[in-house]
């Protein structure tokens, strides 16, 4: 027996298996970031080579980090260098970005460049290599707020809220319409996109030159939506991460997690290992998807959470304080937004398999990675 079914057999996969395919070679951009690292873990246990191409940017890396060999440490916005790690390569899984909200919109062009010319210079790339395969690290930012539900209007779209309101605690969404209250629901890929921060805005346009590219070059690809990630490895003490990162540092630190609002936004809270194997059976079924065009997919447990029960249970199982909720709020963050996953389970078959508990028990005691906050993330 081959050294790759061995593998598949000893080390089953979480998914229903579809028809063996030759093994790819898989350029990873961001390969040694939080995601970026289980993604080629999973790939590699999957029988596929993998080229890692990561600017190891302080902001997402310890200074101190070793390079290992197989690394090209080289910026995504470098021409040559990522024309160069693209030769011989079947598919793409681009992971390289700028993530969280950061300090404020000084930080505009950083986000931009990163991730959106970052992007187009990819594509580019891929277009003169002649490799018509990726799967993009979408983001569910890009819906704004998740899908809402009035009992007169039925399903009805809020708009921002506003400054006024968040500063009185009056933080739930009303209907545009009759000012209602209004009953959070699961978001499906064909919801509208609304945008609403920086981070969301080029999240966006990553997704609009992707289809541009998929288009123009009868090209395959798949935009998978992360939810709120979360596990082992995340970065520490950074403005450029995601709310459970914050939680965990404030832990680390010996104090309590702090907790915007009033604790009850909704959200849905992934594994970062569901995350790696999501990408994998997109890769492993990508050449079977429609040529020219870009087809979404969230990437969630399905289970969703408040973040003050998150930070609660976070709180628990590392033994530290217990969070304080403290009605502070920040211009641009969501009420709700909380994920079907039908699409992604019914089409490719995958399933998340990290529980919420126990995936919330390992967090709390993972080593998490101390970066520089000064420069940009990657």
């Amino acid at each position: 027996m081959d050294p790759i079914a061995a593998d598949r057999i000893s080390q089953p996969r979480q998914w229903p298996l579809r028809p063996y395919r030759e093994a790819m070679r898989v350029l990873v951009t961001g390969g040694c970031g939080f995601i970026g690292s289980h993604i080629v873990t999973e790939f590699r246990r999957a029988g596929h080579e993998v080229v890692v191409l990561d600017a190891l940017l302080p902001a997402a890396h310890p200074a101190s980090a070793t390079v290992p060999d197989e690394v090209i440490r080289a910026d995504v916005r470098d021409r040559d260098a990522v024309a160069d790690a693209l030769a011989g390569v079947d598919l793409v899984c681009h992971q390289a970005a700028m993530v969280g909200q950061g300090r404020d919109f000084t930080d505009a062009p950083d986000y931009v460049g990163c991730n959106d010319l970052g992007t187009a210079v990819l594509l580019a790339a891929m277009t003169g290599r002649g490799v018509n395969r990726l799967v993009l690290a979408g983001s569910m930012v890009v819906y704004g707020e998740g899908r809402y539900h009035c009992g007169v209007h039925g399903e009805v779209r809020p708009g921002p809220r506003s400054s006024r309101d968040l500063a009185a605690g009056r933080f739930e969404p009303r209907c545009p319409e009759c000012g209602r209250g209004l009953d959070p629901g699961l978001v499906d890929e064909d919801a509208p996109l609304d945008p609403r921060n920086l981070y969301a805005a080029t999240k966006l346009a990553q997704e609009h030159l992707v289809s541009a590219w998929a288009r123009a070059t009868d090209g395959h690809a798949v935009s998978l939506r992360y939810h709120n990630v979360y596990g082992p490895g995340m970065p520490r003490d950074t403005p450029y991460a995601g709310v459970a990162a914050f939680f965990r540092s404030a832990l680390a630190a010996g104090g309590p997690p702090r907790v915007f609002e009033d604790g009850a936004q909704r959200r849905d809270f992934v594994h970062v290992r569901d995350i790696a194997t999501a990408n994998v059976v997109a890769a492993e079924a990508l050449s079977g998807t429609e040529p020219g065009s870009m087809r979404a997919y969230n990437v969630a447990s399905g289970r969703p959470h408040t973040i003050g029960e998150m930070a609660t249970a976070l709180s628990a199982a590392h033994g530290g304080p217990a969070p304080v909720v403290t009605g502070e709020y920040r211009l641009g963050d969501v009420r709700h937004i909380t994920a079907s996953v039908h699409r992604l389970t019914g089409e490719l078959g995958w399933h998340p398999q990290v529980d919420f508990d126990e995936g919330i028990k390992e967090f709390a005691i993972a080593p998490l990675r101390t970066v520089a906050d000064t420069d940009v993330a990657g």
